[in-house]
């Protein structure tokens, strides 16, 4: 395959091709959530070629779904032969080894110290839906716990936890019943009115009160509370990295009162922080973990990873007819092996670092930039009207994503006003430097 070298726009996207395929797509799919105008044809390392040939760097990695890049030669190879071989043969209700070798992959990368099981699905939201599942069944309770400002997808049951936008909601009454909500303790804006950089222990401190006295010993009775789930940083809800000490915190109240704790690390995992989960970062042992996105380097698949002992005590009480299918399987062995044996983990830290050090010097040029926060090659910017007020500037931020797009780079937002940036882990200095010259020039045009 040719390699796609550097940003080339040929034509000012989308081209006439893309308008084109875009009027077709209007008018035979279904409205969805659709962000920048550009018709994907290949792609490669960091970069997107579209139908007109224009190529653009990508700081979305398709929502965090090709963290290791685009046509990773091993991955290819590992999906080619199994293509060549057999293309499906249901794992939930017959064997192969290709599933097995991806358990055990999984089992192995994945923080606790205990035997796992894994169970594959084919979504963030679906392996969430089997961790709810895992949940219930082990603790024979109802009721959860879910934080103001998530995400963990779009089905009844993991829409019952999503906080992150009132359209995600709309018309959808009733949900899954039995998810209560508290806040998510956002160093940045959060309801205590706490500055959480110059004082993390104090909004740690009233987060964890706040789920204690305000909702279980009021309301919500912990003992038919079946686990609490939550983001290890929150992704759609903004890229909001909580105080470091925070899950230890969660995870202990969790225990205290027989709760199990849920971490989704659907878009933190797989290397995105600089560490194979973000939980590791943060120093706990979920109970049960739910991936999918990059697990297998963008072919549809998600698993619920758990301690050996939730296991369903009887047959039939989860199934699904793809989840773990071939493809995805060797897929997923190889990813894990790449991320290993490149050591992508080390160069997500370190870019991670260059890429923060870049976009805080944004902020110092720029007023409009409130914050910058992420962990890794999980960043974000925040745009704000007035940084005492830390008011959301949502105008600002589309048009900076949209011009970017025109000058080559593509990006997406996040939260209410924030932009996500997001490259795959094989990205260089000299990539982040020239997505930094977009987003500087970007914002300086859209200012004037």
């Amino acid at each position: 395959m040719e390699a796609l070298k550097g940003i080339n726009i040929k034509v000012e996207p989308p081209g006439p091709i893309a308008k084109k395929i875009i009027e077709m797509d209007e008018k035979y799919l279904a409205r969805s959530t659709k962000s920048l105008p550009i018709v994907a044809k290949r792609g490669y390392n960091s970069y997107i070629e579209d139908v007109d040939g224009n190529v653009f760097l990508d700081f979305t990695t398709g929502i965090s779904t090709t963290n290791i890049g685009y046509m990773n030669k091993n991955v290819l190879d590992a999906v080619e032969e199994q293509l060549h071989q057999l293309w499906h043969f249901a794992g939930t209700d017959f064997y192969y080894e290709a599933q097995v070798n991806a358990a055990k992959a999984l089992g192995e990368v994945t923080p606790g110290n205990f035997n796992k099981k894994v169970f594959f699905a084919n979504s963030g939201a679906e392996s969430n839906e089997a961790s709810l599942k895992v949940a219930k069944n082990y603790t024979k309770k109802r009721q959860f716990i879910g934080f103001i400002g998530a995400f963990h997808g779009r089905t009844m049951g993991a829409l019952a936890f999503t906080a992150s936008k009132p359209v995600q909601h709309s018309m959808y009454f009733p949900e899954m019943p039995g998810v209560v909500h508290v806040p998510y303790p956002n160093p940045y804006r959060n309801p205590f009115n706490i500055d959480g950089y110059e004082n993390p222990d104090e909004l740690v401190n009233r987060t964890i009160d706040f789920i204690e006295k305000y909702t279980l010993e009021t309301y919500l009775p912990a003992d038919d509370v079946a686990a609490i789930m939550v983001e290890p940083i929150q992704g759609e809800g903004g890229y909001i990295v909580p105080p470091e000490n925070f899950h230890r915190e969660l995870i202990k109240l969790a225990h205290e009162n027989n709760i199990l704790l849920i971490m989704d690390e659907v878009q933190t995992g797989f290397g995105r922080t600089g560490y194979f989960f973000a939980s590791e970062y943060f120093k706990v042992e979920p109970d049960i973990i739910s991936v999918a996105k990059s697990i297998a380097s963008g072919i549809p698949m998600g698993a619920s990873i758990f301690n050996e002992k939730f296991d369903f005590d009887k047959e039939g009480l989860h199934s699904n007819t793809f989840g773990g299918n071939l493809l995805a399987s060797v897929a997923c062995t190889a990813t894990i092996n790449e991320i290993k044996e490149k050591k992508m983990l080390e160069n997500s830290r370190k870019m991670g670092k260059y890429l923060n050090k870049r976009l805080n010097e944004l902020k110092d040029k720029y007023e409009e930039i409130g914050d910058v926060r992420g962990l890794g090659l999980m960043q974000a910017i925040d745009f704000v009207n007035d940084r005492s007020r830390r008011d959301f500037n949502v105008g600002l931020r589309d048009r900076v994503i949209e011009r970017s797009f025109k000058n080559g780079l593509l990006l997406l937002g996040a939260g209410e006003s924030a932009i996500r940036l997001i490259p795959p882990l094989i990205i260089t200095e000299e990539e982040i430097d020239n997505a930094m010259e977009i987003i500087d020039e970007s914002i300086n045009r859209e200012l004037k």
